[in-house]
């Protein structure tokens, strides 16, 4: 297998892709520097490249670039890049990343002259979230390619409703993991894949903290990410969805405080005077959470989580659970959350504590505020056992290198 850029004996090349520029928002960098941090510690030779073939996001421009004058590639380029720079070389990474943008057929970042020699000795490319773009067939080049769907549901929906885009799009993988551990047993339609349970890594020591929990219960959040999706009749929908069925939880549980960073919405405006006029607390998510150190703040300043999940992933019952919900069990904030399944694979009770219906949600964020000390203390046992980034990435590498599973 491979060897470090320093010429010393590794595990082996893993190259892992996801969504750090293009999105330049404190939780979504966490999703996925946790992949390539992982990896490096566990002693692989570990490059990250990073081609979506979609236009970036930058929220000090409003939004998505669509403005092809130059004055606007610029701008978001040296914007995008400078962030994914910073954040490598954070985690002692900066010298290990390229990234590209679609409007040039160009790579920015210190190994971009050497993206074809790094994937034809990787051994492996992990694709993070399906992030990669459809059309970067060079990636190919490296002996296995792995699909992780970390939007379970979802991703077998498009499948199954025919999208054949996104259909030769997955199939060009040789492995496939999600984060939906309960898919076998769950209603979600067949896709013709073998699905390899696989969750959120976290870097446990990056989210341990000696500072005192905070006094209110928050959460994360798009009220909607993209439009409702239908098949065989039914609908599967987002957390505007779910959410719109506790809109009364804060009267339940008062005086216990709930917060929610959330954002406007992508397809559905955010009812934020309803939500205030209903007793939620609501902060800006692109203030309380806009880098890395601001996000993590945030989690470790809450008391605990509570969170809906999207409609889509209730109904499918696929075993989903949130890599932001992990991040506050490292921290020892127990999450009371809305249930997927998870129960399956998960331990639930202490610490991560699940609820369907506004009596359970109000019983539950009641029970962690009185015996607050155990469900912490649960939740961080919990983060150990079952996220630490050793642990996933270990079996996940493992069953990549091994498993020879293609689409039925």
């Amino acid at each position: 297998m491979g060897t470090r850029a320093t010429g010393k004996a590794s595990k082996g090349r893993i190259v892992v892709t996801g969504m750090i520029a293009q999105y330049p928002l404190g939780g979504v960098a966490w999703d996925y520097v946790q992949y390539p941090v992982g990896l490096a510690r566990l002693g692989y030779d570990v490059f990250y490249l990073e081609n979506t073939g979609r236009w970036p996001y930058n929220p000090t421009e409003g939004g998505v670039v669509a403005d092809l004058s130059t004055s606007a590639v610029s701008s978001a380029s040296e914007f995008n890049t400078r962030y994914l720079q910073d954040v490598m070389r954070r985690f002692g990474l900066g010298e290990r990343w390229a990234c590209k943008f679609p409007w040039q057929d160009e790579w920015f970042g210190p190994v971009a002259a050497r993206r074809a020699e790094i994937l034809a000795s990787a051994d492996l490319m992990i694709n993070v979230s399906g992030a990669l773009a459809p059309l970067d067939t060079d990636c190919r080049q490296v002996k296995r390619l792995a699909y992780v769907d970390s939007d379970p549901v979802f991703t077998q929906v498009k499948l199954a409703r025919g999208q054949n885009d996104f259909a030769a799009f997955v199939d060009s993988h040789d492995v496939h993991f999600s984060f939906g551990e309960a898919l076998s047993a769950s209603p979600t339609p067949e896709t013709g894949h073998t699905w390899l349970p696989t969750r959120q890594p976290v870097l446990i020591d990056e989210w341990s903290t000696t500072e005192p929990a905070g006094d209110t219960f928050t959460t994360i959040m798009n009220w909607t990410s993209y439009k409702p999706v239908k098949h065989a009749g039914t609908t599967y929908g987002q957390k505007d969805v779910e959410l719109s069925r506790f809109l009364e939880l804060p009267r339940l549980v008062a005086p216990i405080e709930l917060e929610l960073a959330i954002n406007a919405g992508k397809t559905r405006r955010t009812p934020r005077e309803l939500l205030v006029h209903r007793g939620w607390k609501l902060a800006d998510p692109l203030v309380a959470c806009a880098d890395l150190d601001a996000y993590r703040a945030y989690v470790q300043g809450s008391k605990a989580e509570w969170s809906v999940a999207k409609h889509g992933y209730v109904a499918g019952r696929s075993g989903w659970f949130s890599c932001r919900s992990a991040c506050y069990l490292a921290a020892g904030r127990p999450a009371v959350v809305q249930d997927t399944g998870f129960g399956d694979v998960l331990p639930v009770g202490h610490g991560v504590v699940a609820f369907s219906t506004p009596e359970e949600a109000a019983a539950s964020v009641r029970d962690v505020n009185d015996r607050y000390g155990e469900h912490a203390a649960a939740a961080r046992e919990i983060a150990r056992e079952y996220f630490d980034a050793g642990t996933v990435l270990s079996r996940l590498v493992e069953l990549a290198l091994a498993s020879r599973t293609v689409p039925a």
